[in-house]
């Protein structure tokens, strides 16, 4: 089967079981079944990859405790590749990491949120669910399509949701960046000692340029989603307002887990997570 037929038949399975949780929701919920079916079916899809979520929080986390010591061995044999490259798979297969283990994750979640924003922010394959209504406003309706009546305060306390979710995230992933910045900043002069302190100030320099840059771009991309939702229909509001909560809550709940700041790169040296 052709991979656009294969998603489009994924995407149509999808909205029949929305459909069919709205069927369910109806007795209790009335009009508003539609809308909370989206809700409900999107945390049950976040539930369901919710390991992979771990799994790529728990490869960053590696990669973070590790990142002292890649540094210190790229400047330590910063003219030896070969060496570099052995030495480095040596440190990963020490530490039990896998520098690709973020990654992989993230791509494989990448495939569940096309699905989801295919099914609440294009048009209806043909089953009805974006021509249901919420507060009395078609879940196929946009911003652009005019705020009269309902429309209005619906779209603005959802918007408002999302800029505070956005807001929040911005503010988390500003201090990550800050603290990535100070590591850079402190890792030259760390290493000096296994070259030259010339060396180690320009390693310093050039790790706090880069994370200077990240830290002024990465804090605007939570603020993309307010954007996405100005273009897409009601139930993909719906969807983002559900989804980026969900992964605020998650972030918060899994990034407060400790874990082991150090790391022994001699031989035998252990790592714990």
């Amino acid at each position: 089967m052709p991979v656009p037929a294969l998603f489009d038949s994924v995407v149509g399975a999808a909205s029949d079981a929305v459909t069919a949780l709205a069927a369910v929701l109806a007795p209790v919920a009335g009009g508003s079944a539609a809308a909370l079916a989206i809700v409900l079916f999107t945390i049950a899809v976040r539930l369901l990859i919710s390991p992979l979520t771990v799994a790529q929080i728990r490869g960053e986390r590696r990669r973070a405790v590790l990142a002292p010591q890649i540094r210190q061995l790229q400047q330590r044999y910063a003219d030896d590749p070969a060496r570099l490259r052995v030495e480095l798979s040596a440190l990963y297969r020490r530490a039990g990491a896998n520098p690709l283990a973020g990654c992989l994750p993230a791509l494989l979640q990448a495939p569940f949120f096309l699905v989801m924003y295919q099914l609440f922010s294009t048009a209806d394959p043909g089953r009805g669910l974006l021509a249901q209504r919420l507060a009395g406003v078609p879940l196929g309706q946009h911003v652009t399509d005019g705020l009269a009546g309902a429309a209005g305060p619906l779209f603005g306390v959802l918007l408002l949701v999302l800029l505070l979710l956005a807001w929040s995230t911005s503010r988390r992933m500003r201090r990550a960046a800050a603290v990535g910045a100070d590591a850079a900043a402190g890792a030259g002069p760390t290493a000096a000692g296994s070259g030259s302190p010339a060396a180690g100030a320009g390693a310093a320099t050039a790790g706090t340029d880069v994370a200077a840059g990240l830290a002024r771009v990465l804090p605007l991309l939570p603020y993309g989603t307010v954007l996405v939702a100005l273009v897409v229909p009601l139930a993909g509001v719906l969807y983002l307002v559900t989804t980026t909560a969900w992964t605020a809550g998650e972030q918060a709940l899994l990034r407060r887990q400790k874990t082991s700041t150090s790391v022994d790169i001699r031989p035998g040296g252990t790592y714990n997570s």
